[in-house]
C-alpha cells in the first residue's frame, strides 16, 4: 500500500517559523531518534521533520522498546522532529509536547505524566526527547509514536489505545499533518516562555490528577498536578512532594495492579 504524506502542506506551514526547515519521510529506518541523533552528532543541525514507515529499533523512555506497526503500513505514526532549540530552562518540554499532541487530536484525549497520551486507562502516544551537544549549540529530537489502527497488546506492558476508536476516518498522514504544525509552535513557545504559562492547560488534561498513584521508586499518593517547573506533585503520608526526575516512573495504582 502507497501512503500519501502530505509533506509539502507540512512544510509550508511550518517553514515560516524555521526557514531552513525539511520534512524527510523513509521507507524504513532503525528509528526516528536514533536518526537524527546521529546526524546532530555529524554537525547537521537544521530544523527537519523526519518520518519513518517503519521503524526497526523504535525506543521509548527508560530504554523501553517502541515497537513499530506490524500489521499493515499506516497502522501506527512514528516521526521525530529536530529543531536547534536554546530554552531558559528545558524543564517541562515533554508536558508542552504532549499538551500539542492531545490538542491537535481529540479533547477526549489525557497526559500522563511525564511523556505518554492516554485514552482512558491505555496508552495511546508516546513521547521520547533526547538532546545532542554540538560545539556552542544544543539540539533536541523530539520523537513521537502514535497508535492509529488496533494493534495487538501481546508483550505490551500498558494495554494500547488506538485513534480509530475516536477518529474512524483518521490516517497516518493526516494526524501527522494537524500534528506537526501546533507542535511546533509549542516548541517555538517553550523556547521563549518555557512550561509556566502551561500548567493550566495541563491541568485540564491530567490523567493523574487526583487520582491514588504508585511510583517506581516505592512513592505512593495522590497525585496533585504539576509545578510551574512540570514536576508532578504527589501527596503522601509524609506531605506533598514533587516528582522530576525521569528516571521515575509512576502508574495510576489501579493500573499499577492490573
Amino acid at each position: 500500500m502507497t501512503v500519501r504524506w502530505q509533506a509539502e502542506g507540512i512544510w509550508e506551514a511550518v517553514s515560516p517559523l524555521w526557514p531552513t526547515f525539511s520534512v524527510e519521510i523513509l521507507p524504513e529506518v532503525d528509528s526516528t531518534n536514533t536518526e537524527l541523533m546521529r546526524r546532530a552528532r555529524a554537525g547537521q543541525l537544521d530544523p527537519i521533520l523526519l518520518v519513518a514507515e517503519r521503524q526497526t529499533a523504535g525506543r521509548g523512555r527508560l530504554g523501553r522498546d517502541w515497537k513499530s506497526d506490524t500489521q499493515g503500513l499506516g497502522g501506527t505514526l512514528t516521526f521525530s522532529l529536530g529543531v536547534p532549540l536554546a530554552p531558559a530552562d528545558w524543564s517541562g518540554l515533554s508536558l508542552a509536547v504532549g499538551l500539542a499532541v492531545v490538542n491537535s487530536l481529540h479533547p477526549d484525549l489525557r497526559l500522563k505524566w511525564p511523556n505518554d497520551v492516554w485514552l482512558e486507562q491505555r496508552k495511546l502516544a508516546g513521547i521520547l526527547i533526547e538532546t545532542a551537544s554540538v560545539g556552542d549549540a544544543r539540539y533536541a529530537v523530539i520523537g513521537i509514536g502514535i497508535n492509529i489502527a488496533p494493534r495487538d497488546a501481546t508483550d505490551l506492558r500498558t494495554p494500547p489505545a488506538a485513534l480509530h476508536e475516536l477518529l474512524p476516518d483518521a490516517t497516518a498522514p493526516s494526524v501527522l499533518a494537524s500534528v506537526v504544525p501546533l507542535l511546533a509552535q509549542a516548541v517555538q513557545r517553550f523556547a521563549l516562555e518555557g512550561f509556566g504559562p502551561l500548567r493550566t492547560a495541563f491541568h485540564a488534561r491530567d490523567l493523574l490528577y487526583g487520582q491514588a498513584v504508585v511510583c517506581s521508586d516505592g512513592t505512593t499518593g495522590t497525585a496533585r498536578g504539576v509545578d510551574a517547573s512540570g514536576a508532578l506533585l504527589v501527596h503522601t503520608e509524609n506531605g506533598l512532594i514533587k516528582i522530576s526526575s525521569a528516571e521515575v516512573s509512576v502508574r495510576p495504582a489501579r493500573a499499577a495492579l492490573l
